[in-house]
């Protein structure tokens, strides 16, 4: 008797052991199929949740996911998810942007309403007559917030891609401030070697040019120049050439 109360103990913890490998799997799953821009989807907590669900949540979904405890092959990347998430819940600057965009999400969603409401008479004026009771319903219901889940989803991603593109942008203009850059510093890195060049031969320039002044005045060295001929008049100037006698 004893011994099947064991046996039916040991059934039980290998039944729950199994359930719980499972719920881990599955969480796993959950998290890396999450949309990558939104951190409170890896979360999974609604958009006003406060820091403290924030802290809770992760502590919470952090062990169900830890690589020692979960033998998905992929819980390393879950759990470093999680962690990415929680980061940009506690950053007010992050987590000021994801709410920007959740606002700007539900004043979509309300003026698509308003416009339908215009359409259905008696919703309109179930609407007026409760003063605003009926539309927070609305926002309460599964159907709100799957709505609103996927237009910040929309909304995320065309800021994402505004982004990219202003960053590819600047990426474009950065490459051609830097060819510019290397353009001026080549041109006048070419300028000194030409001057450096130029200095360089100076004295060489210099004593060709001294000897070009001095060529026509001086015998060159070496050179033997025959002596003039004079005229036996001492008062003639100019030399006379020698007569050819007979």
């Amino acid at each position: 008797m004893g011994e099947t109360a064991i046996d039916n103990d040991l059934l039980l913890k290998s039944f729950y052991a199994e359930v719980s490998e499972v719920e881990r799997d599955n969480e796993v799953v959950r998290i890396l199929s999450c949309f990558k821009l939104n951190a409170f989807e890896y979360l999974n907590l609604p958009f006003d949740a406060s820091p403290e669900d924030v802290k809770k949540q992760y502590r919470k979904l952090s062990l169900l996911v830890h690589p020692d405890k979960c033998k998905h092959p992929q819980a390393k990347d879950a759990f470093s998810a999680l962690a990415k998430a929680q980061q940009l819940l506690l950053d007010e600057q992050e987590r000021d942007y994801i709410i920007s965009q959740v606002n700007a999400a539900k004043d979509e969603l309300r003026a698509k309403r308003k416009k339908q409401l215009k359409k259905d008479t008696a919703s309109k004026i179930k609407s007026l007559v409760e003063e605003g009771k009926y539309d927070l319903q609305y926002e309460r219901s599964e159907e709100f917030q799957q709505e609103l889940k996927l237009k910040v989803r929309e909304l995320l991603t065309e800021q994402e891609w505004r982004r990219r593109k202003m960053q590819m942008r600047i990426s474009e203009e950065e490459g051609r401030l830097k060819k510019d850059e290397d353009e001026a510093k080549e041109m006048w890195k070419r300028k000194r070697e030409h001057e450096e060049q130029w200095e360089g031969t100076r004295e060489q320039r210099v004593s060709s040019w001294r000897d070009f002044m001095k060529g026509g005045k001086k015998a060159k060295k070496g050179e033997i120049r025959p002596p003039k001929l004079k005229t036996e008049d001492p008062n003639k100037s100019y030399v006379q050439r020698p007569v050819k006698r007979g």
